[in-house]
């Protein structure tokens, strides 16, 4: 019991001295949730079909039309945020460069007022944006860092992010969709749940190295999630079936 317990606990914090991960992150996050968004809602649909008994080739169609649809759907959305929010990063920092070369004494005493409610004395604060106001760009970035909590690291990259999601979400959704491809009947829809549901503990795995949470709390708390909503469509499936 307490060594489960252990295992269910938050994993230990990194060294000190290492990095924060970031740049990483920027890319790791939409490969590892496009994923799981691919394998949970294919695993849905392809449950939900089956649900209804139809002729294996319509389970096929579908798992593969969601495979595509989502794929497309993941990529292109994932692009489209990555980058509105570069674009947003861009017209704010031309804006702050607008407002430092119209108004520095006012975007100034806005810096100084951030870091004396920070705890600095007014000394210190009007030291510190003095020495940050030598550079513009450094001013600039900053001002929008603390006014708008907008920073060009914790983006990434749109194209990546895209690329990665799309990617990601076709190797998801096809897990659940090959067994039907090798196989139908029982055997398919069986084989197609068991590697659905260990794919998705070791996505869980995969998650918990990006929130540094408990990898067996995660893993289970993502089979289960992702077996309910296969479950719940099966059950809707199945009852469409009979009254079909």
């Amino acid at each position: 019991m307490f060594g489960l317990l252990r295992l269910l606990r938050p994993r230990a914090l990194p060294a000190p001295t290492a990095p924060h991960e970031t740049r990483a992150t920027g890319v790791l996050r939409p490969v590892v949730f496009g994923a799981n968004d691919g394998l949970v809602s294919n695993l849905a649909l392809v449950m939900g079909v089956a649900g209804a008994n139809p002729e294996p080739g319509i389970i096929v169609l579908a798992g593969i039309a969601g495979l595509v649809a989502g794929a497309f759907s993941m990529g292109v959305g994932e692009y489209i945020s990555v980058q509105s929010q570069q674009e947003l990063l861009g017209f704010q920092l031309d804006f702050q460069r607008h407002q430092l070369r119209h108004t520095p004494d006012r975007e100034r005493a806005i810096l100084v007022e951030i870091y004396r409610d920070r705890g600095f004395t007014r000394e210190e604060a009007e030291r510190f944006a003095e020495r940050v106001f030598e550079d513009t760009e450094h001013a600039t970035r900053l001002l929008i860092f603390e006014e708008v909590g907008l920073d060009a690291r914790s983006i990434g990259s749109p194209v990546a992010a895209g690329i990665g999601s799309f990617l990601a979400f076709t190797l998801g959704a096809a897990v659940p969709l090959v067994p039907y491809l090798l196989a139908h009947g029982g055997l398919a829809f069986g084989v197609s749940l068991a590697v659905s549901l260990a794919a998705l503990f070791v996505l869980g795995l995969a998650i918990s190295s990006l929130t540094r949470r408990s990898p067996l709390w995660t893993g289970l708390r993502q089979l289960l999630l992702g077996g309910a909503a296969a479950g719940v469509t099966y059950a809707v499936g199945a009852l469409i079936g009979v009254r079909l």
